[in-house]
């Protein structure tokens, strides 16, 4: 169970990955040794998984971002996650129900680059159809 200064520390690391432990226990009003052993434990018990690159908006602001859909054959199912996997422009994809099986979400930079993904999918052994619908504007985001 995480206590209130650990979700206050998860907050500062979510905003900057790189913030130093300095900085972090300054903003928490604790020791820099309180700090690091708290990450320390976090780490080791799966709360922090890693730290990552957010991309910048000068990045993401050009990319054309895509929701596809899949019917996809039950006995193949895996071998197409495996081979979806491998196309890095997928950023997530969700097994849902309803009359898809899978939903993914794609970033690319440019509607041919998307043609170009959307055949590969399509080609997978397994995959039966597609349904895409391009992201015009996000209203909300977390």
């Amino acid at each position: 169970m995480l206590n209130e200064k650990d979700e206050e520390l998860l907050s500062i690391l979510r905003c900057n990955a790189r913030a130093s432990v300095s900085d972090i226990a300054k903003a928490l009003n604790v020791s820099r040794t309180a700090i690091q052993k708290r990450i320390s434990k976090l780490e080791n018990n799966g709360i922090i998984k890693s730290y990552t690159v957010e991309l910048g908006q000068n990045y993401t602001q050009d990319l054309v971002n895509v929701n596809v859909s899949l019917k996809v054959k039950p006995n193949k199912r895996n071998n197409v996650c495996i081979a979806l996997r491998k196309i890095h422009q997928i950023e997530y994809i969700y097994s849902i129900s309803g009359d898809y099986d899978l939903l993914m979400t794609i970033a690319v930079q440019t509607l041919a680059q998307l043609s170009d993904i959307l055949e590969q999918i399509c080609s997978l052994p397994g995959v039966e159809r597609t349904n895409s619908s391009i992201i015009l504007d996000t209203i909300f985001k977390r």
